[in-house]
């Protein structure tokens, strides 16, 4: 019984995956996003994990690449996307 109680609270401990939408060359593409912690989020699609893109609290516009081999127009809208579902305000 306690094995299965530590169970449901090691799941409900485990960051939200998230999917997000961002136009790539036209195209919609999906991602899908997992939070891991002080402003980095694992990126991957449906063939596996791309990288990492770590956001700046400070400066909204402004995310690190880390691992990720996309292109820096589809990091940054991945990065809006990220933002606009975390529900940061684009004043800070």
């Amino acid at each position: 019984m306690e094995k299965h109680i530590q169970d449901i609270l090691d799941q409900s401990a485990e960051p939200k995956a998230f999917r997000v939408e961002v136009n790539d060359n036209g195209q919609g593409r999906f991602f899908y996003i997992t939070p891991q912690g002080e402003f980095s989020y694992a990126i991957a699609d449906d063939n596996g994990r791309l990288g990492n893109i770590r956001l700046d609290g400070n400066d909204h516009s402004h995310c690190a690449n880390e691992g990720c081999e996309l292109d820096m127009p589809l990091l940054h809208a991945i990065r809006q996307a990220i933002q606009f579902h975390e529900q940061w305000s684009p004043r800070a």
